[in-house]
C-alpha cells in the first residue's frame, strides 16, 4: 500500500499542477536554490564593489537581489492576467535571478555614475523587454542563433578581466595579486573543476557553492575574512524602495536597452528548453509573450527596491530537462526559500565576507560557460565565409574598441559609455546590420523559405 502511494506522490512531481508533499518538494526545491544562488548574489556584489558602496549599502543590494529573484520566479509561476492571447507570466516552471549578461554594462555605468543611474536604465530596459514580448514574432527573425550566439560570446569575453582581477584579489585592494590570494583562487577553481567532471548529482550542482565554501575556510587561514558586516546586520528588514534612487542617463540607458532586447529573446531559447525538456513540447505564443512582458514589468517594479536585473536560469533549465520534475510546487517553494533569505539581512551580508578571491576562483568557470554558450549557438549555423565574417568582424570591433577605448576620447562621454565600456552593443549593431546586408548562399535562403 504505501509503494502505491508513493508511486502516486511522486507522479506529482511530474505534473505542471501537481501537489507533491513537502517532504518530495522540499529537496527539489533546495537543488534548485544551490544551483543559482551564487550566480543570483554575485552580481550584486561585483557592482556593489565597483560602485565603492558601504558594508550596509552592499547587504541592501544583495538583499534587493534575493527578494526580487523570487518574487519574479513567482510571477513567473503563477500568471497575474491570462485573457485570450495575453498574459502576464509564461505558468511554466523556470527560476528567474539576477543576470551576469548585465554585469559589464552595470560595471561601467557604476563606474561612471552610480547605481541609481542602472535602475533607470533598467526601467528602461524593462520597456523594451515588454514591447519586444508584445512584438516577439516580428522581431525575432532580427536574432537567430548566430547573432544571438557572437553577443553571448561577447558578454562571456569581457567578463574575464573581472574573474582575473578579483583572483588576484580585488583592483585596489591591498594585497592585489598577492601569491595568498591567487593560491585561494586556485584551489577554489579546482574543486569547482573537479567537481563538475568528476561528481554527480547534487554535489555536481552544487559544485560552485561547495567551491566557495572551501575557498571560504582556507581564506580564514590567511586572515582574510572581516565579519564586521555581519555583527552590524539586522536579523530581518523588509525591502527599501528607492533606497538607491533612480535616475535616467540616456546613454546607460542605450547600454542596458540593447542588452534587455536580447535577453527578451534569449528567453525564447530557455523557456522552449524548459517545455521541451520537461513537458514534451514547445511554448504557446502565449506562453512566450507572457513570460518576457512578465519580465520587463518585474525588472520595472524591481528597480524601484534595488534589485538588478533579472532573466532566466539556464541552469535551472537544465535541472528541469534532466528530471522532468515540473510541478509549480517545487519551483515555488524554491522562490519562498530566496524570499526568506533575502528578508534576513544578516544571510546577506555573511555574502559580502566572501573575499575577492574566492569569488573570481568561483566564477571564472561561470564566464567560461558563458563564452561557449555563445559558440555552441555560433556553430548551429554553418561556419561559412558569410558567418565568419558576420561574427569575427562583430567580436573584433566590440572587444577591440572595448580594451582601446582611449581610442575614443575625442568623441563626448556618451558615446564611450554606449560604445567604449562594453563590447555587447558594437558587437550587437554589428551583427545584426552585417546579418541583414550580406548576401545569403542559396542553400541557406532555401532553409529560410522551408521555416517560413
Amino acid at each position: 500500500m504505501s509503494n502505491a502511494t508513493g508511486s502516486i506522490g511522486s507522479s506529482e512531481l511530474f505534473r505542471i499542477d501537481g501537489k507533491p508533499t513537502v517532504g518530495q518538494a522540499l529537496p527539489l526545491a533546495l537543488q534548485h536554490v544551490v544551483a543559482m544562488i551564487v550566480g543570483c548574489v554575485t552580481p550584486a556584489i561585483i557592482v556593489a564593489g565597483v560602485a565603492g558602496l558601504s558594508e550596509k549599502d552592499s547587504v541592501i543590494l544583495i538583499q534587493a537581489a534575493l527578494v526580487m529573484s523570487a518574487i519574479t520566479t513567482l510571477v513567473q509561476l503563477y500568471p497575474l492576467v491570462r485573457t485570450g492571447k495575453f498574459a502576464i507570466g509564461s505558468g511554466l516552471p523556470v527560476i528567474m535571478g539576477i543576470s551576469f549578461a548585465y554585469v559589464p554594462s552595470m560595471q561601467a555605468i557604476a563606474g561612471d555614475f552610480d547605481i541609481a543611474t542602472i535602475l533607470g536604465a533598467q526601467i528602461v530596459g524593462g520597456i523594451i523587454a515588454i514591447l519586444v514580448g508584445i512584438f516577439i514574432k516580428q522581431i525575432h527573425k532580427f536574432f537567430p542563433p548566430l547573432i544571438t550566439g557572437t553577443v553571448v560570446f561577447a558578454i562571456g569575453l569581457s567578463l574575464y578581466p573581472t574573474a582575473i582581477n578579483y583572483m588576484a584579489g580585488g583592483v585596489g585592494q591591498e594585497q592585489y595579486g598577492s601569491w595568498q590570494n591567487w593560491l585561494v583562487a586556485i584551489i577554489t577553481l579546482i574543486v569547482v573543476t573537479v567537481l563538475n567532471h568528476y561528481a554527480k548529482g547534487f554535489l555536481k550542482l552544487a559544485s560552485i557553492l561547495i567551491g566557495i565554501i572551501v575557498g571560504y575556510i582556507v581564506s580564514l587561514f590567511f586572515g582574510m575574512v572581516d565579519f564586521s558586516a555581519i555583527a552590524n546586520a539586522s536579523v530581518f528588514q523588509l525591502p527599501i524602495p528607492m533606497h538607491f534612487g533612480i535616475k535616467f542617463e540616456p546613454s546607460a540607458c542605450v547600454a542596458i536597452g540593447v542588452l534587455f532586447a536580447i535577453n527578451a529573446i534569449q528567453a525564447i531559447g530557455d523557456l522552449s528548453a524548459t517545455t521541451t525538456g520537461g513537458l514534451d513540447r514547445m511554448p504557446t505564443d502565449e506562453e512566450l509573450n507572457g513570460g518576457i512582458v512578465a519580465s520587463g514589468m518585474c525588472n520595472i517594479f524591481s528597480a524601484f527596491f534595488g534589485g538588478l536585473p533579472t532573466a532566466t536560469y539556464s541552469q535551472n533549465v537544465g535541472i528541469v530537462g534532466s528530471t522532468k520534475v515540473v510541478a509549480r510546487r517545487v519551483f515555488s517553494m524554491a522562490a519562498g526559500i530566496l524570499l526568506i533569505a533575502g528578508l534576513i539581512p544578516k544571510f546577506s551580508s555573511v555574502l559580502t565576507t566572501i573575499p575577492y578571491c574566492v569569488l573570481g576562483g568561483a566564477t571564472v568557470s561561470v564566464f567560461a560557460s558563458i563564452a561557449m554558450t555563445g559558440v555552441k549557438l555560433i556553430v548551429t549555423a554553418p561556419m561559412d565565409f558569410r558567418n565568419t565574417t558576420i561574427v569575427g568582424l562583430a567580436i573584433a570591433l566590440g572587444m577591440g574598441v572595448t580594451q582601446a577605448s582611449a581610442a575614443l576620447a575625442s568623441f563626448p562621454a556618451w558615446v564611450t559609455t554606449i560604445f567604449g565600456k562594453s563590447p555587447v552593443v558594437i558587437a550587437t549593431i554589428v551583427s545584426v546590420a552585417l546579418n541583414l546586408v550580406l548576401p545569403k548562399n542559396k542553400d541557406m535562403e532555401k532553409a529560410e523559405g522551408i521555416k517560413k
